[in-house]
């Protein structure tokens, strides 16, 4: 990938700020933190631009613009001189990788491809290291076969191989458009999208549960017509209502304890069943 004008200039800016020594940097951390001093954080912040530039480099391979990796690590190193505690006696620049790595590697999970990867640290892992570990062990063993180097990766990172597998997969290849046109050879005017097979009923399969479904309608409530008024009303409340009354509300409701209204109900459905079943055999089993 070529370096653009603009991104030379931040490296060259990046690279020639000046180094801090140990007792300036503590000096500067102090005063962040205790005084809120934002130019002490500022002059940490660009004496480390250069690590923000040296990792991002490490993550070009994913296509992405090294302007805006390097953006993401700015964060992380921001995010770093919020959280640096100098009492630790601990360099900022050792503190600081972690937060840059994290910043820049999340950055590239979010916008290497629409679709999301993994985001569990062995996910994460597996796909920062697959590249590097299966061009290491092709050149261990050339005669390696793919599914002995995906058993390999995953007993490596801790992963299942199906996971090696899937992810290799998507590594080796890039997004497609649903809407982009298939060859000439292939259909024309056709794009992708009109090969994927719809998952909604055939036609024919629409049009039976349509008509099955009004007849179930209709035998349904001819059934209901046999319940009398109290055997309506607790089949209503208790199986037609969207939420469901319960048998101590109908009991309250209807002047009677909850299991007498549990013993109407059960008879009511009864009633029902023997309707439906002798309208048809077919209904009742369905």
């Amino acid at each position: 990938m070529a370096t653009t004008t603009a991104e030379r200039r931040m490296i060259k800016l990046a690279m020639s700020a000046p180094y801090l020594e140990r007792d300036e940097e503590q000096a500067l951390a102090q005063a962040w933190k205790n005084n809120h001093d934002q130019e002490a954080r500022n002059r940490i912040a660009m004496a480390h631009m250069r690590l923000v530039v040296s990792m991002a480099g490490k993550f070009r391979n994913f296509g992405l613009p090294l302007s805006d990796l390097v953006q993401e690590g700015y964060i992380g190193l921001l995010e770093a001189a919020a959280r640096f505690e100098p009492e630790r006696q601990v360099r900022f620049s050792t503190y600081a990788s972690w937060w840059i790595r994290a910043s820049v590697q999340d950055y590239v999970l979010r916008n290497w491809s629409i679709v999301r990867g993994g985001t569990s640290s062995a996910q994460k892992a597996l796909f920062f290291n697959l590249r590097r570990l299966r061009a290491r062990l092709a050149r261990g063993d050339t005669r390696l076969t793919a599914e002995a180097m995906h058993q390999e990766i995953a007993a490596a990172i801790g992963v299942s191989t199906a996971d090696v597998r899937t992810m290799d997969a998507r590594l080796s290849s890039s997004d497609i458009s649903l809407q982009a046109p298939i060859s000439p050879n292939e259909g024309e005017g056709a794009s992708r999208i009109d090969l994927l097979a719809s998952e909604a009923p055939l036609p024919d399969e629409q049009a039976e549960g349509s008509i099955d479904g009004e007849r179930r309608h209709h035998w349904l409530y001819s059934a209901l017509g046999e319940l009398n008024e109290r055997e309506m009303k607790i089949i209503r409340a208790r199986r037609l209502a969207e939420n469901g009354a319960t048998l101590e509300e109908l009991g309250v409701l209807l002047g009677i304890s909850k299991e007498r209204v549990r013993q109407i109900e059960n008879r009511a459905l009864e009633k029902l069943k023997a309707v439906l079943v002798s309208k048809t055999t077919d209904f009742a089993y369905a």
